[in-house]
């Protein structure tokens, strides 16, 4: 195993060392731009990884090498803590996971547009103003505040009053999913929010999910099944004035395939 921080022209500024059951890398120097972590294992699978203390550490899937570009400009961060990824001491670690129960196999909050080899993955067809506040990985990074909208830690998948807006899931290998979790942004009287939605998984088997105006997560168990993706689509908007429904967090429950 090993962590690398590289920069825009791809010289690597540091290597990690072996460290208690897996690697680490302290990082003593404010990231610039264009700097990346890279990751990279002998065998693609489940990982506990953190990459910034303010985000925590997580078991991720991932691929031999994957990587993260570092969100250093104001226009990339505004869907992070202000102080994640900041000052002139990091610290980065990689281990090892023997085994996993039943969880939330969506949460990834280090997932953004340039991750790469790294998942689950979020991405959407359409984000509102190609705002990071407004992205798809926004819905699957584990945070539930959910009663503004706008800036951190108020973020939320927004579609920009998009009828067709879809968001996909890629879970990067096979899961087992039984249950699925929908958290609505609850900004009232801003936010509208969706009556229905659908749910395509990669056996392009549909199920349908009725919702109510609601802040907290609604929960619709589904048939156990093993897949790789699911996409979240068909999205009707309830009978109200507001035109900004939007999604404050997916949950997919489930175990390794």
């Amino acid at each position: 195993m090993k962590i690398m921080i590289l920069n825009a022209n791809e010289t690597i500024l540091a290597s990690s060392r072996k460290s208690g059951y897996g690697v680490s890398l302290v990082y003593k120097e404010a990231y610039e731009e264009g700097d990346q972590v890279v990751l990279e294992v002998d065998e693609p699978g489940i990982y506990l990884i953190q990459l910034d203390e303010t985000l925590g550490t997580h078991p991720l899937y991932l691929e031999k090498e994957s990587s993260f570009s570092i969100p250093v400009s104001e226009v990339r961060r505004t869907c992070y803590s202000p102080y994640a990824f900041q000052g002139s001491r990091h610290l980065l670690t990689l281990s090892h996971v023997d085994s996993l129960p039943r969880r939330n196999l969506a949460c990834n909050p280090y997932d953004h547009h340039e991750t790469k080899g790294l998942f689950p993955h979020a991405s959407a067809n359409v984000e509102t103003r190609g705002e990071m506040v407004f992205a798809a990985r926004n819905a699957i990074d584990g945070i539930f505040a959910n009663e503004y909208h706008g800036e951190y830690p108020w973020t939320s998948w927004g579609i920009n009053q998009d009828p067709k807006a879809e968001l996909h899931l890629d879970f990067g290998r096979p899961v087992i999913i039984d249950e699925v979790r929908l958290t609505l942004r609850a900004d009232w009287p801003h936010d509208s929010w969706w009556s229905d939605a659908t749910l395509i998984d990669s056996d392009g088997d549909i199920t349908h999910l009725s919702l109510e105006k609601s802040s907290l997560p609604q929960r619709f168990p589904v048939q156990q099944k093993t897949i790789t993706c699911i996409t979240l689509s068909n999205l009707k908007k309830a009978d109200d004035p507001s035109p900004f429904p939007a999604l404050t967090q997916i949950e997919v429950y489930g175990t390794e395939g």
